[in-house]
């Protein structure tokens, strides 16, 4: 729990605690602003009218719930929705016959891609939400050499060569002409540098170089340092992901806009923004929930995204989960995402 969810649960009375719980339930039951009345009837207190609209301003106030200017009924906020994550909610593992289940759908026979495309589907299908999972990362990649080559005009091919063979091209345009001994130079000076690192290491090196000002390196190396983020970027999507079920999204009328589900489905398959918030996750421990716009993503301010880890050989190699709106049944969908994490690590060890 963040110390932030502690202070707000240490201002709210357990009376109005128990509204929020009602209040999020229904809403994430039918998607409808929940009006007075109807808090009051499922919570089955016996409270005067005038008095449930005083724990539901107490509320307002506290930036748990808001109202929407067309209704006057109440919807959760993402503050609402985190103390309720957090505080308020009951998870219940899925039964031995749910689990026999889906253990079945995973055939230890297939190879790793097709495990992780089987789990991805299986998060999607269960939850009718997306699901989202990693491809392991079983070894490092590591930078073998890069080469820059002229082409016509001021576009550059950038060449990238890992360590498991794998070969990388990029056409870059430039802002002027480079001449062949000068790209030579700049290949030199980063093989000289980066050579026998880990991707990921000469990504970080790389973003670093670019942030900072260098006075002592001079523009064309600067400019190679650029050249060789922009390909080292897209080798580094090898830690690819599957994404399974982003037409169920369609169903929840809060991102049913056609712009909306547009600028989602680009999100989905440019990939880079989600695969950054799951590698945030590989070093945490147990079901991580970002909830709106803490992704830090602004595509997903209307959506909540739940992850776990998977491990094989008692070292984490992946993340999975699933992506939907913030009014997504999270009861259910943790302890999902957590049994599947357990099934595809057990079928990859297979």
């Amino acid at each position: 729990m963040s110390s932030e969810t502690r202070n707000t649960e240490g201002q709210v009375s357990e009376r109005a605690l128990h509204f929020l719980k009602a209040l999020v339930e229904r809403y994430i039951r039918e998607g409808q602003p929940v009006g007075s009345r109807t808090l009051a009837k499922d919570t089955g207190l016996d409270l005067s009218p005038a008095t449930v609209r005083n724990v539901m301003a107490d509320l307002e106030d506290l930036g748990l719930v808001v109202s929407p200017h067309t209704s006057a009924g109440r919807v959760p906020t993402v503050a609402g929705y985190r103390l309720f994550v957090d505080t308020l909610l009951t998870v219940r593992p899925p039964s031995e016959d749910d689990i026999a289940s889906l253990r079945t759908r995973f055939d230890t026979r297939s190879d790793a891609k097709s495990l992780v495309e089987t789990a991805s589907t299986l998060l999607s299908g269960i939850t009718h939400l997306a699901g989202v999972v990693m491809l392991p990362r079983h070894e490092r990649n590591v930078f073998r050499q890069i080469e820059l080559l002229p082409l016509s005009g001021t576009r550059v091919l950038a060449i990238l060569v890992t360590s498991e063979g794998e070969v990388h091209n990029r056409i870059i345009a430039t802002e002027r002409r480079f001449s062949a001994s000068q790209l030579e130079q700049a290949s030199n000076y980063l093989n000289e540098i980066f050579t026998g690192q880990d991707i990921k290491d000469v990504r970080k090196r790389l973003v670093e170089d670019l942030k900072s000002t260098h006075r002592n390196m001079d523009r064309l190396m600067m400019r190679a340092v650029m050249l060789a983020h922009e390909v080292v970027e897209s080798a580094e999507r090898k830690d690819d992901c599957f994404i399974a079920g982003q037409t169920n999204l369609m169903e929840f009328g809060e991102l049913a806009s056609m712009e909306r589900l547009r600028q989602l489905f680009d999100a989905f398959n440019e990939k880079r923004e989600i695969l950054h918030i799951l590698d945030r996750c590989i070093a945490a421990d147990g079901v991580q929930i970002f909830i709106g716009e803490e992704s830090g993503y602004s595509l997903l301010g209307d959506c909540s995204v739940v992850t776990q880890t998977y491990r094989v050989d008692d070292e984490v190699v992946g993340v999975l989960g699933v992506i939907g709106p913030t009014r997504m049944d999270y009861q259910r969908v943790i302890p999902i995402v957590d049994v599947t994490a357990r099934l595809l690590a057990a079928a990859l060890r297979q």
